[in-house]
């Protein structure tokens, strides 16, 4: 039996006695009086009456316990220039002032603040401040259009925003004051004070009697220490979309997160203390709270924060020469870094250049990792790419393939195996568990593990409409796609992407595997269109590996007739558009239902999230193409 097997089956047998020795890596001020609490069903709670600090667990202990020298955080920006190094004792020095500068401003236990703020070392000094007064922090993604902030300062009512003068995106730079100021005018809720970290690219104008200039600030500030808080309070809200177009306050808690993280770091990446790991993401994301700022320091890892691209920044070679560069042993991404790396350097010459041997594993999740392209990454690195799947609500993750338990064979296209812990069921719409590689949605059955979302901020009722009720005893993942013979998650598509092609559900991801798999393609998109005969049929958008010359006309026909060979005639697989790239979030995520919504000529709005607004235009002008017969 694999370490895997016996350790998941340990934690179904009996998960109460599992969680309670896996917090054996935290410490406690005051022990539980409940490992787990279900007097409030379907309110479930983890480790009820125990107080801490997580703050406390993720720097001050390190700094006692013998790594006060050793390096936490690395900031690394190709963009400016710029890398800087904090040891466990200059960040928590950094986080005491910026803690006391709250307190001095009036935050309290409890209070929210909100953070919004570019991928600077700031950013995860405030996360951390906030966590060590017992203040709720909620992130807000730096450069969010300006309606979209205010829906979060209404819903949050922040005492005080941390913000910054400006972003910096390749060749541009993107003003953030402006933004604030507008949502502060426009929200209901007005935050007693903005504190704003100046950035020599663009500073800002500050507003007098609301506004305070960080450096200044933070040197003025008391030192603060740490404020114990129960396990079942929160530390922070982090907004998802709802389907309602109003976003939904995920709340995490403080106790149970800390415990699945330390687990998670040492048994589902395989990461020891004292080692270095890199989540490529943002600090707006919640990969970034749980593995970027929290997970790695709770466990005493060295941790890295980017502010850059995978590729322009200044090439596609950044992740590597990182990785050389800080002795990276485990990193995290998205499978769309992966793919336009490849499309700017699909031979892997640019890898060469760099002492790779430290380097154990490379993590994908965000979206599903294409076999193509994880088996090109295999090829180039020479490491496990090991795809997992997890979500803004679980915080950790769900799926994966455990390297701290012993990697089992990975299977291109798959999540891997339920992660322990978690009991994961694919089912019918009656919410029947179906058979082996049959595609249905994807549920969790409930309780769900420590550090999974409690509930919505300030909204129980939501919470169960959003989550609970399709699918009664089962948490809806919203994802959609099947369990294999051996146990593999195969996710395929969100279930909004499951397409019905004259009464046949076909998954969006299966036919966008079969074009992946081309030797021309980079990355693709596919989505149904409403059809007259047929009620969708699936569309296909492509975008070509760098030096690719033939003939689109050609590569399409090939495509279409791959698509036809491994999914069969009842795909109705028949149109597709080569293009120069596709519209995606800030965090890799390619905006299918936008592109659908273009392409039934349906309203729409411009995703807040969006890298880049102006592609949408050419998505437009493309997918008129298509309907004029152009291909």
């Amino acid at each position: 039996m694999t370490d895997y097997q016996a350790t998941y089956d340990r934690a179904a047998a009996d998960p109460e006695a599992f969680w309670a020795e896996a917090a054996g890596l935290v410490d406690w001020d005051r022990p539980w009086d409940k490992v787990f609490d279900d007097t409030n069903a379907p309110f479930y709670r983890w480790f009820t009456g125990a107080k801490l600090n997580t703050c406390y667990n993720c720097l001050d202990r390190h700094v006692a316990g013998g790594r006060a020298d050793q390096t936490a955080l690395i900031y690394d920006s190709p963009i400016t220039g710029n890398v800087q190094k904090f040891t466990y004792s200059e960040l928590l020095e950094r986080v005491r002032k910026v803690a006391g500068g709250l307190k001095a401003l009036g935050v309290e236990t409890g209070d929210r603040v909100i953070i919004y703020m570019p991928m600077v070392p700031e950013a995860s000094i405030a996360m951390l401040a906030c966590a060590r007064i017992g203040a709720v922090h909620s992130v807000v993604f730096g450069g969010f259009a300006a309606n979209e902030l205010a829906t979060r300062i209404d819903d949050a009512e922040p005492k005080v925003i941390l913000s910054a003068s400006c972003g910096i995106e390749p060749g541009r730079v993107v003003a953030y004051k402006p933004l604030l100021d507008e949502a502060i005018e426009i929200s209901t809720a007005k935050p007693a004070h903005c504190v704003i970290l100046q950035r020599d690219q663009q500073p800002c104008d500050l507003i007098e009697n609301r506004d305070l200039d960080w450096a200044g600030w933070e040197a003025g500030s008391e030192p603060a220490d740490c404020i114990s808080v129960a396990a079942t309070d929160p530390l922070y809200i982090i907004y998802t979309s709802g389907t309602t177009g109003q976003p939904k306050g995920i709340v995490r808690d403080n106790g149970g997160h800390l415990v699945v993280l330390g687990w998670s770091m040492r048994n589902v990446y395989g990461v020891q203390p004292g080692e270095t790991f890199w989540a490529a993401s943002d600090v707006g994301w919640v990969v970034g709270h749980s593995y970027i700022t929290y997970g790695p320091l709770m466990n005493g890892n060295t941790t890295i924060l980017f502010e850059g691209k995978p590729v322009g920044t200044p090439d596609a070679a950044t992740y590597w020469r990182l990785i050389e560069r800080h002795g990276v042993k485990v990193m995290f991404t998205a499978p769309t870094a992966l793919r336009a790396i490849k499309q700017q350097d699909p031979d892997g010459k640019l890898i060469k250049q760099f002492d790779l041997s430290h380097f154990e594993a490379l993590y994908v999740a965000g979206e599903r990792g294409d076999p193509d392209t994880i088996q090109w990454a295999e090829d180039v690195l020479g490491v496990p790419i090991i795809d997992h799947w997890w979500q803004t609500e679980s915080g950790w993750p769900i799926a994966a393939n455990c390297k701290g338990l012993g990697l089992y064979p990975v299977k291109h296209g798959s999540t891997g195996k339920p992660v322990p812990g978690y009991d994961i069921q694919v089912v019918d719409e009656a919410a029947k568990p179906i058979a082996a590689n049959e595609t249905g949605a994807i549920v969790i059955k409930t309780p769900m593990p420590p550090g999974c979302l409690p509930t919505l901020w300030g909204n129980d009722d939501a919470y169960i409409e959003s989550y609970l009720a399709d699918y009664p005893g089962y948490y809806k993942t919203g994802d959609a796609g099947y369990i294999d013979d051996d146990g593999y998650l195969w996710v395929m598509t969100r279930t909004d992407d499951i397409i019905n092609v004259a009464g046949h559900r076909l998954s969006t991801g299966a036919i966008e595997e079969a074009l992946s798999g081309h030797p021309d393609v980079a990355e693709c998109a596919v989505f149904g269109v409403n059809d007259a005969l047929k009620g969708q049929v699936p569309l296909g958008l492509v975008v070509l590996k760098a030096g690719v010359n033939k003939p689109h006309d050609d590569i399409i026909a090939e495509l279409i007739t791959r698509v036809r060979t491994l999914i069969g005639p009842v795909a109705a697989f028949k149109t597709a558009q080569v293009v120069d790239r596709l519209p995606k979030t800030r965090s890799g995520k390619i905006l299918r239902g936008t592109m659908q919504k273009i392409a039934n000529a349906e309203a729409f709005t411009m995703p807040a999230t969006i890298d880049d607004p102006a592609i949408i235009g050419e998505i437009e002008v493309a997918l008129a193409d298509i309907k004029r017969g152009a291909t």
